[in-house]
């Protein structure tokens, strides 16, 4: 695999800024919430939204504030207390527990496929193989799927995963991870065939094709 785009890190995080309420609402659709762009971009302006739930609109502003922490702190390693950290962003106040290691059974639905509880070791010596892979977007994208299988914490595992993996994206100038709306239904196919077999070349393909935006400039 090779790098969709090779921005500078000040291009990316430019990148990332300008497009916040997009990837918002990206994170939000991919966890299922229903929400509209426009209703997404009214609460990020700080204005109320009074057809939607208080669980909805504290979702919103939960991954607003995981964005701004990755923009904000891009230079921080990344590791396991930096993953904890963006989920304790994205799951306060809406899971038993939010920025910890789920320490009990859950399944996932649409699947057979039922996750291990995770223990801290493994995941750590896990997040260090990953981080060995040579090429960027490619060390991303492993994560964001690693996350989402693995099923780290209560709740929140796609969107804080997807975060975690624009961490990497956005540091080494990659561009943004996001699903569009019109490929939300292959992607979630994809997962779930990903969750059933644990092959994930066709939905990694698939991330690398469909899931990546960044800057093209015109040469001069």
């Amino acid at each position: 695999m090779e790098n969709k785009y090779n921005l500078t890190l000040e291009q990316n995080i430019f990148l990332a800024k300008r497009n916040l309420v997009d990837n918002v609402y990206a994170n939000a659709r991919m966890e299922g919430l229903n929400v509209t762009f426009p209703q997404t971009k009214t609460i990020l302006e700080g204005i109320n939204v009074p057809n939607l739930k208080i669980d909805e609109i504290q979702c919103i502003l939960n991954l607003r504030d995981a964005w701004e922490y990755v923009i904000n702190n891009i230079h921080e390693e990344f590791n396991l207390d930096f993953i904890c950290k963006i989920n304790g962003f994205v799951a306060r106040n809406e899971s038993i527990f939010w920025g910890t290691l789920r320490n009990g059974r859950v399944e996932i639905t649409g699947t057979d496929y039922i996750p291990e509880i995770p223990e801290k070791g493994k995941v750590e010596e896990k997040i260090k193989e990953i981080l060995n892979i040579e090429n960027t977007t490619e060390r991303a994208i492993e994560y964001m799927l690693y996350g989402m299988k693995g099923q780290l914490f209560w709740d929140g595992n796609k969107r804080t995963s997807t975060i975690c993996a624009n961490k990497i994206m956005i540091e080494n100038g990659n561009g943004i991870i996001k699903v569009p709306d019109n490929k939300l239904e292959e992607f979630t196919s994809l997962l779930s065939e990903y969750y059933s077999t644990d092959n994930k070349e066709k939905i990694k393909q698939f991330i690398f094709e469909e899931c990546i935006d960044g800057i093209t400039f015109k040469n001069n």
